[in-house]
């Protein structure tokens, strides 16, 4: 196999070679469901479907755990405050997170583990560690993981023991043995949801949940563990230490996507510069968000904003209008796609093949466009009908245009893009009216202050359209 991911781990691309022939397994680290979903969220929940479908794209069964922290501070603070019920609370978000990727076009995982149905097992983990001298009660009910003792750890995110401080997600706690060290179990405050231990009532810490999960569902060893970037300190690092301790080597590769930024800061709900995948969704079809999101690749950062959205929307407009022109002229009629289309889907799985570099992808698919486009004004139904096979293959990877154009494009047509759609139609309906007048001046007037908006105009069989060029 000549796929290859970036390893957080080794600092380098690696080949994937799976642990059972044929077949993948994927643990990616889910939401804290205690509010909506926002575009952070989105984009790792796209960039592991573009893993996924990938993986199966060439052939492998793939086995993609993503989980749910549905007990958390977050959960019970926002139940509290709200009036309702911490279950209620969860299974509302858990039901919006699910509904909001399968609008982006994300694929369901094969499984999506709750953290409250493996309780039982998370506190046989923290019992072992324990005996195993790696981790300590404190006396009154919580339980701590002893870095210091555990001499690998720093591992995946290169940070040393001895230069760790207390900050912002590792609280001061005279407890501590040491500042960095973190909680595997949590006593419960009065109130609290809890469920019987050793050391008395309470609940996991939030870094137990994945060492366990993923070991029950995929086995002490799998082939990814996956997450934003600001998971690898120190909840991935926290993780690979827990399995460490417990003898699991846990995952071969680490892959993390990049932030999400607004002006230059990474997205966040902690932040308060985040939006919801649902408020952006009011405004844009979620193809265009997810065509955002894929149209850079998944570990650098991605600046937010709604020129990049719009401009998101005109290209995926473009792909969409070349289907429509080519499915008008096949109708459905089969062939073969030229040596020149065969060649740039080799191309762009060769982008794919390494680590996923979708913006190269994507380059080559706009090449597929411009060919197919070219094809299109020769009339050329075999060539089209092969060249409009490879696009569409090459959009179920990506997850995109795999819509009837019309719906696509209505909605568009319906959204303005301020204005711009609606001003081509009003100026591409006036040239039909010269046309029929035989004022050819003023049609090609209006021709050439189209080309001006980036249009171009074809008028055959006595029609005429427009696309974006």
């Amino acid at each position: 196999m000549s796929f290859r991911l970036y390893n957080t781990l080794s600092h380098s691309l690696e080949e994937l070679k799976p642990i059972h022939p044929g077949r993948v397994g994927i643990y990616a680290c889910g939401p804290t469901v205690y509010d909506d979903a926002h575009v952070g969220h989105a984009r790792a929940a796209v960039a592991f479907d573009i893993l996924v479908r990938h993986l199966k794209a060439l052939g492998l069964e793939v086995d993609y755990v993503r989980n749910y922290t549905d007990i958390d501070d977050k959960i019970i603070k926002r139940a509290r405050e709200s009036g309702q019920d911490w279950r209620e609370l969860g299974a509302s978000h858990i039901k919006s997170f699910d509904d909001d990727m399968a609008a982006l076009g994300c694929l369901a995982p094969t499984r999506t583990p709750k953290a409250t149905e493996y309780v039982e097992q998370m506190l046989e983990d923290v019992e072992a560690i324990v005996n195993k001298g790696l981790a300590y009660p404190t006396g009154d009910g919580d339980v701590y993981f002893d870095v210091a003792a555990y001499k690998a750890y720093g591992r995946l995110s290169g940070r040393q023991t001895e230069d760790q401080e207390a900050g912002a997600r590792v609280a001061v706690d005279d407890r501590k043995k040491h500042p960095a060290d973190f909680a595997l179990w949590k006593a419960a405050k009065p109130g609290e949801p809890s469920w019987p231990s050793p050391w008395g009532p309470g609940r996991p810490g939030w870094h137990i949940e994945c060492s366990t999960m993923s070991a029950r569902l995929l086995g002490p060893s799998f082939d990814i563990h996956g997450g934003g970037q600001d998971l690898i300190f120190p909840h991935h690092e926290n993780e690979l230490a827990q399995s460490g301790a417990l003898g699991r080597p846990m995952a071969n590769i680490w892959a993390h996507n990049g932030f999400v930024n607004i002006n230059h800061e990474k997205m966040s709900k902690s932040l308060g510069n985040f939006f919801t995948v649902k408020d952006v969704l009011k405004l844009y079809h979620p193809e265009i968000l997810r065509f955002f999101l894929v149209s850079r690749q998944y570990r650098g950062p991605i600046e937010f904003s709604d020129d990049g959205l719009k401009e998101a929307g005109r290209a995926l407009e473009r792909i969409y209008r070349t289907i429509e022109a080519a499915e008008e002229l096949v109708k459905g009629a089969p062939g073969e796609p030229s040596l020149e289309a065969q060649a740039l889907e080799s191309s762009f799985g060769d982008a794919m093949d390494d680590d996923l570099n979708t913006a190269m992808a994507m380059g080559y698919v706009f090449e597929l466009v411009r060919l197919l486009n070219s094809q299109i004004a020769e009339g050329k139904k075999e060539t089209v009908s092969g060249s409009l096979g490879v696009l569409k293959r090459l959009g179920g990877q990506l997850g995109l245009w795999q819509r009837p154009p019309k719906e696509f494009l209505d909605r568009q047509k319906s959204s303005g893009d301020d204005g711009k759609v609606a001003e081509i139609e009003r100026l591409a309906a006036l040239r039909v009216k010269a046309r029929a007048d035989k004022d050819w001046a003023e049609a090609d007037r209006l021709r050439g202050v189209l080309s001006g908006m980036g249009v171009i105009v074809e008028d055959k069989a006595g029609q005429s359209t427009w696309r974006f060029a």
